[in-house]
């Protein structure tokens, strides 16, 4: 208790006097930056919807882009939208089993994040993470190769849906707990003030984790030490099949760190998502965590066990994608600014469509993994042991 009670000392004094942590020098950026777009002569100046702030003062809404960028986050974010309709379909055929978790509706999270970030910043999420990993540079062949529990997954076809991992680009994975990737996360951070790198950990959970005691426990110690930790509640409002304002007696997320300062931000836009996060990741560098509510809505229900219409109608699911689609936001700015017209769009997403089709295909085609990768990981050195199959007749299996 002494060690927490001292703050900031208390991380010195975990650190050998070596590596202590010192500020980085971040030059003249002031928090209110905005992530600029590579330069074009075609860039254009976009009003998002309101940011909401806790204890901050929420940055500009007028956020820089141009035609590149737009057509990527377009491009990206149909890529993802026909990744969980595929996958969604392949469940329902049985080539692939387990759990699934679809993310469709929500795709300006990942999007959006991803303009602000690079790949050194950590990256850890919950069990819906197909979109996660494919905007951390994640292929379609190797998603689906882990849903098919193929060798050419990204876990190696051990993992499945709720288990996509890409270390190189410092996604640490869906984790498959309901919360139990807030403290991972920040560890994580801890791990970057510790190495003062410069870097930040986004820590994603949904709002029906925002009530576990865990995410609490992180962010007094995050607090404590000021540890770059950018806590992200994506809020699509229902926690399984309760709706937030019916489990939670306060249902503003980014309020709920109390002494740690938040943010609101609509989260089916993703130039708001990507002003919102350039933001949090210079006050988490400068100040410590943060937290960030994503305002978004998915189309699945909860798990493919869920039809998703019976805590909500199907009005009410129809009005969303009418009114806040985030793949159609990005093309109406695309059209309106003269970027591309529809026709060419629709050509897009057709392409794309077979891009996903020819990798389920190349997925399909992967080889299993060795029985043996059943009891790899085990043990460090093995145990110099047998173990008996249950068919008699089976080689004993080497431990």
């Amino acid at each position: 208790m002494a060690l927490l009670a001292s703050g900031r000392r208390g991380l010195g004094r975990l650190l050998p006097q070596a590596v202590q942590p010192s500020v980085v020098q971040l030059g003249q950026r002031s928090l209110s930056a905005e992530p600029a777009p590579s330069e074009s002569d075609d860039s254009i100046t976009v009003t998002v919807n309101p940011y909401k702030g806790h204890r901050l003062e929420p940055p500009s809404r007028d956020v820089q882009t141009n035609k590149k960028e737009l057509l990527d986050m377009f491009e990206t974010m149909v890529r993802m939208r026909r990744t969980e309709i595929a996958a969604d379909l392949l469940y329902k055929q049985k080539l692939a089993r387990g759990f699934l978790h679809l993310a469709d509706g929500q795709e300006a999270v990942p999007v959006g994040i991803e303009a602000a970030l690079d790949f050194k910043d950590s990256m850890i999420q919950s069990y819906r993470d197909h979109c996660t990993y494919l905007g951390r540079g994640g292929t379609v062949k190797e998603l689906f190769a882990e849903l098919l529990g193929k060798k050419d997954g990204c876990a190696r076809g051990l993992g499945g849906s709720m288990h996509m991992y890409k270390r190189e680009h410092n996604f640490f994975g869906g984790i498959g707990i309901v919360g139990e990737q807030c403290p991972l996360g920040a560890g994580l951070a801890f791990a970057h003030k510790y190495r003062n790198d410069g870097h930040v950990a986004m820590t994603l959970y949904g709002d029906g984790a925002a009530n576990q005691g865990q995410l609490y426990e992180a962010f007094n110690m995050a607090a404590i030490w000021e540890l770059p930790c950018i806590f992200v509640c994506e809020n699509n409002h229902y926690g399984m099949g309760t709706a937030d304002r019916r489990g939670s007696k306060s249902a503003a997320f980014y309020t709920r760190g109390d002494y740690v300062p938040g943010m609101w931000i609509d989260g089916m836009d993703c130039l708001a998502v990507k002003q919102g996060v350039a933001f949090a990741k210079q006050w988490a560098l400068e100040k410590g965590p943060i937290v960030l509510e994503m305002d978004t809505y998915r189309y699945h229900g909860h798990s493919i066990s869920d039809p998703g219409s019976t805590y909500r109608t199907r009005d009410e699911i129809s009005g969303i994608r009418r009114a806040r689609d985030p793949i159609e936001h990005i093309k109406t700015l695309l059209t309106e600014h003269k970027f591309a017209d529809g026709s060419e769009l629709k050509k897009r997403e057709k392409q794309i469509k077979r891009e996903v089709e020819a990798e389920i295909e190349a997925a399909k085609k992967s080889e299993f993994p060795p029985i043996e990768d059943l009891w790899n990981n085990i043990y460090v050195d093995g145990l110099g042991a047998k173990l008996r199959p249950i068919e008699i007749s089976k080689p004993k299996i080497q431990l």
